[in-house]
């Protein structure tokens, strides 16, 4: 009886791993959809675009870009998170993944989705926001804006890409920091926030470097500080908060996202396509145009520091307390 147990138990094994075998040679059979949680024109579509091309080239199907904007990502990611588990929907997300769920239960509402439900790929990019102004606005330095902040406290308006996004969760650490009072002024993504600042409509705005880059070089913008603790590669004039005496560190991260659930054997292929498209030197090169130098990690990397962004992040959101 032992015997025909432990044999049933091998070929059941053996049906298991032909079978992931299977799916594993057959994925994927048709295009796959990528779903960016922003408009276009932000940092997450920004390296969505380049890294959809080279995927799909690795893949062997056409990897398609799906901006769903709204509620400072959480209606986009919401979506992806309702998808099948097969690996032809995945996730492009900022760490703004990590901070809406922690909002809507500090406002009393039911999150749009939980982290459990998305296994992290690769991260592709890693950078501290940057604190831009319009090219003719009297701030020059940092000093210049927090001492207007606090000469004329909500008086000074600041975009983001919506309520505790990643472009809003750093203007309260500045705030908090340096004791000022300004009004923020929520849009439904990076792209449309910048245009505002561009316009007029605000007058700052804390953003990743591939946002704003092309902007402040061609004279459009100026940079007054980041939230790094190092010097920015694309930036390496630029202060950091921290060396002007406030303590305020933020990272706006992006990375491939697929469903909780998608086969074992699908993971495994899409982490080997994002290790060539990390590598691809069209991909990096673009990429590190936009201001945003690849910083790739293979998931087991990538998870273990999203679970500790994930609650330095959630403690960040708590000290802001309820915003409506």
């Amino acid at each position: 009886m032992r015997k025909l147990a432990w044999s049933k138990a091998a070929l059941a094994l053996a049906a298991w791993i032909a079978a992931a075998a299977a799916c594993a040679a057959a994925y994927p059979e048709r295009p796959i959809t990528l779903v960016v949680p922003f408009p276009p024109g932000g940092v997450a579509d920004t390296v969505a675009r380049p890294v959809a091309e080279a995927l799909g080239r690795e893949l062997g199907q056409p990897v398609v870009i799906e901006n769903k904007a709204g509620a400072g990502g959480a209606v986009g990611i919401g979506q992806a998170a309702r998808a099948k588990p097969d690996g032809n929907t995945l996730l492009m997300s900022l760490s703004s993944i990590s901070i809406l769920p922690e909002a809507d239960r500090l406002l009393e509402r039911k999150p749009a989705y939980g982290l459990e439900q998305f296994v992290p790929i690769a991260r592709v990019t890693a950078d501290p926001t940057v604190l831009v102004v319009r090219a003719d606005a009297p701030w020059h330095s940092l000093q210049d804006f927090v001492q207007a902040a606090r000469r004329q406290p909500g008086k000074l308006d600041y975009g983001s890409s919506g309520i505790y996004g990643t472009m809003h969760v750093p203007m309260a650490m500045l705030e908090n920091a340096a004791d000022i009072r300004m009004t923020h002024v929520p849009f439904t993504g990076a792209g449309p926030a910048v245009q505002a600042l561009l316009g007029g409509q605000v007058q700052a705005l804390a953003t990743g470097p591939a946002s704003v880059l092309q902007l402040i070089q061609a004279g459009r913008l100026r940079a007054l500080a980041h939230w790094g603790e190092q010097a920015l590669q694309a930036l390496p004039e630029v202060p950091s908060l921290a060396s002007q005496g406030l303590d305020a560190r933020f990272v706006q991260w992006s990375g491939v996202f697929a469903l909780a659930g998608t086969p074992a054997p699908v993971i495994e292929r899409l982490r080997q396509a994002m290790r060539a498209v990390a590598q691809d030197e069209k991909v990096r090169g673009l990429i590190a145009a936009s201001g945003s130098p690849v910083m790739y990690l293979d998931a087991p990397e990538f998870d273990a520091y999203w679970k500790k962004d994930s609650a330095s992040l959630a403690q960040a959101v708590r000290r802001i307390g309820k915003v409506q």
